[in-house]
């Protein structure tokens, strides 16, 4: 082939490209923001994470979905996975399982700084929740010493409650409220309310439109059209999940999993063990959509950063209502487990709806799974790797 040729025949070739390089593209394609990869798990997957004051950053692995054999909670320290407080505490053992943790799922820290997880009790295999196992446990970080236990018992807890995320209120109660999201692996979904001092605790709303999954929900994960099936889920499915508190705990905001509903109620009313269903479900205000959305946290400004799992992206929600988009990656794979710092947004990637159980028995989960950090204000400076 002479030199002429073999030029025409490149012109013929690279002349669709150009032309295609020419034509406009959809800016949400592309990824935005500035994600940074904090760390990187081989398994098990990660969900709840808490980062402190000081930004001392705690993860739980779940075992509702595997009951794996390493820790449930453990602590970023130096790059590698600490168990939290001790392994005896953080590992499976013989102990009862009232006195260890047996399945961490979601945690936040309180206005003091001090760490508190929701363990769910439940561990792949194991019918039921145990006796003992599902508990609300808060911890002193400096220390690991453990400042709460309080056991969830029947009827506040059922066979099949998914205690899924928590946030803890320091204004109500002699030593706090937590208010616990149970999204329920059957179709029993419904707010728990625990007082920290007394262990008292109650279901509320459990019938409630704001705690259930809107039963026409359709949800587009990488690029497939799913439906809303409480019997045959192709992705995870549930009802109240999301919790947040605003920066002055007046309002805790909550949203099922499966719906684009965002709502808020009174923390003075919700607290109040006095008040009946009917007060409570008065107090309830719908804000609006959303999104879809697994976790969402609040920061001291009272914005909302909210997970959206069928965009690869955190969005956020400001107090006057409007939302805009803290960042988009395609490695954000259903975003689980989120906290707001001054600085920085954290996620935890545990690739859920990949899971064979949504997948006709294939694991289509491709570790390692990531937990990424986004600057909240990505024109002021960044702070250096590790800071809150």
């Amino acid at each position: 082939m002479t030199p002429l040729r073999a030029a025409l025949a490149l012109a013929c070739l690279l002349s669709p490209l150009l032309a295609r390089a020419g034509e406009a593209h959809d800016p949400a394609a592309l990824p935005a923001g500035q994600l940074e990869v904090v760390a990187r798990f081989d398994g098990p997957g990660p969900s709840g994470i808490a980062v402190t004051p000081s930004g001392r950053v705690f993860v739980g692995f779940p075992r509702h979905a595997e009951n794996h054999a390493g820790m449930t909670l453990g602590e970023l320290v130096g790059g590698r996975l600490v168990p939290f407080p001790t392994a005896a505490m953080s590992l499976p053992s013989q102990a009862p399982d009232a006195q260890r943790l047996v399945s961490v799922h979601g945690m936040t820290t309180d206005a003091k700084g001090n760490l508190w997880v929701i363990d769910d009790g439940k561990r792949a295999g194991v019918p039921g929740i145990p006796d003992g196992a599902a508990k609300v446990v808060g911890f002193d970080p400096a220390s690991g010493r453990v400042l709460a236990s309080v056991v969830l018992k029947a009827p506040t807890l059922l066979q099949d409650s998914h205690m899924n995320d928590l946030r803890v209120d320091l204004s109500h109660g002699a030593k706090g409220t937590a208010y616990v999201s149970d999204s329920s692996f059957g179709t029993s979904p419904a707010l728990v309310v625990v007082d920290l001092a007394s262990g008292r605790q109650r279901r509320v709303l459990a019938q409630h439109p704001s705690t259930q999954p809107d039963p026409g929900f359709v949800a587009t994960l990488d690029g497939k059209p799913m439906r809303y099936s409480a019997k045959s889920p192709t992705f995870p499915v549930g009802g109240v999940d999301a919790v947040a508190l605003s920066p002055d705990n007046s309002t805790l905001y909550f949203a099922p999993l499966s719906s684009r509903r965002l709502y808020g109620i009174s923390t003075d009313v919700l607290a109040n063990f006095d008040n009946d269903e009917a007060t409570l479900a008065a107090a309830v205000r719908d804000l609006g959509e959303k999104g879809f959305a697994d976790g969402m946290d609040s920061d001291a400004r009272g914005r909302l950063y909210v997970t959206d799992s069928e965009h690869d992206a955190i969005v956020r929600r400001w107090p006057d209502g409007h939302f805009d988009v803290v960042g988009r990656d395609p490695r954000i794979v259903w975003p689980d487990g989120i906290a707001a710092t001054d600085r920085y947004v954290y996620v935890t990637l545990g690739q859920w709806d990949r899971l064979p159980s949504f997948n006709g028995g294939k694991d289509l989960r491709q570790p390692p799974y990531l937990l990424v950090r986004l600057p909240t204000d990505p024109a002021g400076p960044l702070s250096a790797a590790g800071a809150p």
